[in-house]
């Protein structure tokens, strides 16, 4: 299947580079899964009426790691970015660093006036290299003091409020990204939806940054997915399987989560207790096995979410959307607006 059937126009304008004012005024695009059907709501807000008593919202609640540092080498004082990818052991991490050539195994990095260190313990390619940290105190505070939200490279703009790119519900600290679906829920509509009679269950999955890598071969089939950690308790595999006895449908909010759900009802034919390690590839062709429908934003042509979006609700019917959703100048990728797919 060729990469170029998931491309489309989209003007530079359209990309949000902020996030609005208040979290649900953000637009709807309500999608028919097998008709192709296109409603528009002003508000988010308008998911109320479309999910159901008895139905599950799955969340994601990944918190961003203030991931990206600015510091010096220690010797010459040379300004170094370091963005922190994941974490190996103890203070060992995976890192991508800016300029790489100048980072070499045992050059020594400053940030904060020193306090924190990290020593080059190894490389490779493509500005990869693993960094040990020394600091005094616990390393998520420090790091929540000195470093930066590690935004998406289409957004150009400062974010004024960090806590703009967390979701309410973030609480597992370790994720590059954020599960941007879930930026347009307020407490206030998530206690209205408990009110209601809908369930809401948490997941985890950390976002890599894979997630922005370009798909860059020819054809769907050649490209390989970046690995996520994941997280599913017992008390959620327990409620998703008693929605399901009972007839209520499964949403997912974001492809994260979507992904994270497929993941165990392909390994496992149920839902259950898990954690480990994910690199499952949805395209169209897949079968889904875990869900019903989904809340995700606008994203990139020719990406692996597009192709995503376009397996549960078919390649022709996204792309017409797409297409009515740049003529009607909806806001575009993390700060932008949400579709439903039921």
């Amino acid at each position: 299947m060729k990469i170029d059937l998931f491309d489309f126009h989209l003007p530079e304008e359209l990309i949000a580079q902020t996030p609005l004012e208040q979290r649900e005024a953000s637009r709807l695009m309500v999608l028919n899964k097998l008709t192709g059907a296109i409603k528009h709501e002003s508000s988010f807000r308008s998911i109320l009426e479309y999910v159901k008593e008895g139905d599950c919202l799955v969340l994601n609640d990944t918190r961003v790691l203030p991931a990206r540092l600015f510091g010096v080498k220690a010797e010459t004082g040379a300004k170094i970015e370091v963005l922190l990818l994941k974490q190996i052991e103890g203070d060992t991490w995976e890192t991508l660093i800016k300029p790489a050539k100048r980072v070499k195994v045992g050059t020594v990095l400053s940030f904060g006036d020193g306090r924190l260190t990290a020593v080059c313990v190894s490389e490779s390619d493509h500005g990869g290299r693993q960094l040990e940290f020394r600091y005094e105190g616990i390393f998520y505070e420090v790091l929540d003091s000195l470093g930066e939200m590690p935004l998406p490279p289409y957004i150009k703009e400062q974010l004024e409020d960090r806590d703009r790119y967390q979701t309410v519900f973030a609480r597992e600290t370790g994720s590059a990204a954020a599960p941007t679906a879930g930026l347009h829920f307020t407490e206030e509509l998530l206690e209205e939806l408990k009110l209601r009679g809908v369930h809401t269950a948490f997941i985890t999955l950390h976002v890599g940054l894979g997630t922005f890598r370009p798909v860059s071969v020819d054809t769907v089939e050649e490209h390989d997915m970046h690995a996520e950690f994941y997280q599913i308790t017992e008390g959620t595999a327990r409620l998703l399987n008693e929605v399901r006895a009972k007839g209520g449908r499964i949403i997912t909010v974001g492809t994260t989560s979507t992904r994270t759900l497929e993941t165990i009802a392909r390994d496992h034919g149920e839902f259950v207790e898990a954690s480990g390690w994910t690199n499952i590839f949805i395209y169209p062709g897949y079968e889904f096995k875990a869900i019903d429908g989904m809340i995700t934003n606008f994203h990139l042509p020719k990406s692996t979410l597009i192709m995503l979006v376009s397996a549960l609700a078919g390649r022709e019917h996204v792309m017409k959307a797409y297409e009515e959703a740049v003529n009607e100048r909806y806001r575009f990728f993390s700060f932008g607006d949400a579709m439903l797919i039921l």
